[in-house]
């Protein structure tokens, strides 16, 4: 089966592109670190001997000071549906969450709460326990389950100041309705945050139609940018004006080259920096992105969906002890699946000594993260059947 659906695989073109080690034989791990690109090590090394190298500080005037928001506005062509000039590179994504979240609660004074679930990323939850503590706000908690629109609208309120959401749920994998549930927080006259960590670059996402207000996301998941490669964050131009963050450094000033007293933000996206750009560490990702825009979004999404659909009928078969952690409809789900089995982290150590790399979610759950350019249907077969024989099914 693996095999005929590989050979029938549209997009398995792009799979040697991929750096692989001979080692591996399913790298099943591509939403927490995706492979990297053989043209982004071309890249990497090109540009520190002949860029960095060859032309130092006067890089700065030639192209490096905007970089982030090039490659911003090519990522939000590409993947997010966004226009240019709302999206930057820059920062990670907590540093990205922080800022947002404070200009966007300083930004509706009037109001007193922020919405969040009690299953978002750590990350999340962690940057709004700690502005609700430093700004005496109230976060109101979505405690049962994920996301769906109903469990927001129980929340939502006339105290609302912003609602914090993940498109795609880390553990579970769920896929949340963000117009719908963006449409509600609106209604309440609240606004709206996406974290897009686990969406990017693998789902189709369309912010400025959507109506969306900010976003933010990483970029060495499904969009390869490598090890702790900068985040970016999206706000919707009409907000622009109106928002200030809160970590007022050089780049974000208006001008940044006179060194004067006094901040004075900068307008647009770039108000939204603060410091030095990272500018090697957002060159891999250019790749990842030219190639999704070579394959197009709506067709990575349809073999994100084969391959976890794939991933679910090989689980049930097999390992029919596991337990099923995802939504089950394609249309809820993100590129990754989670299960739960309570002897998971026992067989960790031995699948990676087999060169099969999932990761572990505690307390027993295991992700498969199947990043659809670079993952073939074999690697998911070979993965779930080291699963089920070292669990003696």
């Amino acid at each position: 089966m693996s095999q005929s659906l590989d050979a029938a695989d549209t997009l398995a073109r792009f799979r040697d592109r991929f750096v692989r080690d001979p080692e591996v034989v399913a790298y099943l791990d591509g939403n927490s670190l995706g492979r990297p690109l053989a043209a982004s090590i071309a890249r990497v090394s090109e540009f520190m001997s002949g860029q960095w190298g060859g032309r130092l500080i006067r890089g700065w005037d030639e192209g490096w000071l905007d970089l982030g928001q090039r490659i911003g506005d090519d990522l939000g062509r590409v993947a997010l549906g966004a226009a240019p000039g709302q999206t930057t590179i820059g920062d990670s994504t907590t540093v990205l969450l922080y800022k947002l979240v404070r200009a966007a609660v300083a930004a509706r004074p009037e109001r007193s709460e922020i919405v969040i679930d009690r299953d978002n990323f750590p990350t999340d939850r962690y940057v709004l326990e700690g502005i609700a503590a430093e700004c005496g706000l109230t976060l109101r908690w979505i405690d049962a389950g994920d996301a769906t629109v109903d469990r927001v609208a129980a929340v939502l309120g006339e105290k609302t100041a912003l609602v914090v959401l993940s498109h795609v749920a880390y553990r579970s994998g769920y896929l949340a309705d963000v117009p719908a549930i963006t449409d509600l927080a609106h209604e309440a006259g609240a606004l709206v945050l996406w974290d897009l960590c686990h969406s990017a670059g693998v789902v189709p996402t369309r912010l400025d139609d959507w109506g969306v207000d900010l976003a933010v996301g990483c970029t060495y998941k499904y969009l390869n940018g490598g090890p702790g490669s900068p985040a970016f964050a999206y706000v919707r131009s009409e907000l622009q004006g109106g928002m200030r963050q809160p970590i007022q450094g050089w780049l974000g000033s208006g001008t940044p080259f006179e060194m004067g007293q006094g901040y004075v933000a900068a307008p647009g996206i770039r108000g939204m920096l603060s410091g030095t750009p990272p500018v090697i560490g957002m060159l891999a990702m250019r790749d990842m992105i030219a190639a999704i825009e070579e394959a197009g979004i709506d067709a990575v999404r349809v073999k994100s969906v084969a391959l976890t659909e794939y991933a679910i009928r090989l689980v049930d078969e097999l390992v029919p002890s596991a337990v099923l952690s995802s939504p089950r409809a394609a249309a809820e789900r993100g590129s990754h699946i989670t299960i739960d089995h309570p002897r998971f982290e026992e067989i960790m150590p031995a699948l990676w000594e087999r060169g099969v790399i999932p990761d572990f979610r505690r307390p027993t759950g295991i992700r498969l993260g199947l990043s659809p350019l670079s993952t073939s249907f074999d690697e998911v077969r070979i993965g779930v059947e080291a699963i089920a024989e070292l669990l003696g099914e």
